[in-house]
């Protein structure tokens, strides 16, 4: 077993997710403080694990009063659940740079199966002689799954906040068996050891 260990770089990466607003328009946010490791076994894909801790709290939408409520009891209430958990616990190759993460989310107190769709977007060695890989995922839930139910109704039907959200993540991971002068430029442990 050839076991690699990799850092996620979260100043070179970020978590997007997006939900409609009034039935209309997509609305963005993105999570500023996370980090995560990946173990993967290179003789055995299916055996990679990732660990992707986010503090719940650093939501932003770019409008504060819509991030206030948010972070409210209404939806994420950070104030009695701060970090949201990915568990990767194996992943399906379906091709050459495609494969499927499988792996459970904690939300809100609630933990599920999320299989995230994942494309490797290549390797390379930084100017520092750090070697880094990419990779881009998706995935959708109905937040409702995990406890995220508040909502208003319109009038003319539908919701002011649509339950389906659609997660985008970029990830630029640093491996760390060749790291010898601790971290990476660029890379900053926010959560966890």
């Amino acid at each position: 077993m050839a076991l690699e260990r990799w850092e996620i770089d979260s100043g070179h990466s970020g978590i997007h997710l997006s939900a409609r607003h009034m039935m209309l328009a997509r609305v963005r946010g993105v999570f500023s403080r996370w980090s995560g490791t990946i173990l993967a076994d290179s003789d055995d894909l299916s055996r990679t694990t990732v660990d992707v801790y986010i503090d719940a709290s650093s939501l932003e939408t770019g409008v504060f009063d819509r991030d206030v409520h948010l972070k409210s009891a209404d939806f994420l209430d950070v104030a009695r659940y701060p970090e949201v958990i990915f568990k990767g616990t194996g992943v399906e190759v379906l091709g050459a740079d495609r494969a499927r993460l499988l792996g459970e989310l904690t939300l809100h107190g609630v933990t599920r199966g999320v299989p995230l769709d994942v494309e490797f977007t290549g390797r390379t060695r930084d100017p520092w002689g750090h070697e880094r890989a990419g990779f881009r995922a998706k995935a959708s839930l109905d937040r409702r799954d995990f406890g995220l139910e508040w909502n208003q109704f319109l009038d003319a039907g539908g919701a002011l906040v649509g339950y389906e959200v659609d997660i985008e993540i970029e990830v630029e991971a640093v491996r760390q068996d060749e790291l010898k002068d601790g971290p990476a430029v660029g890379q900053e442990r926010t959560l966890r050891p």
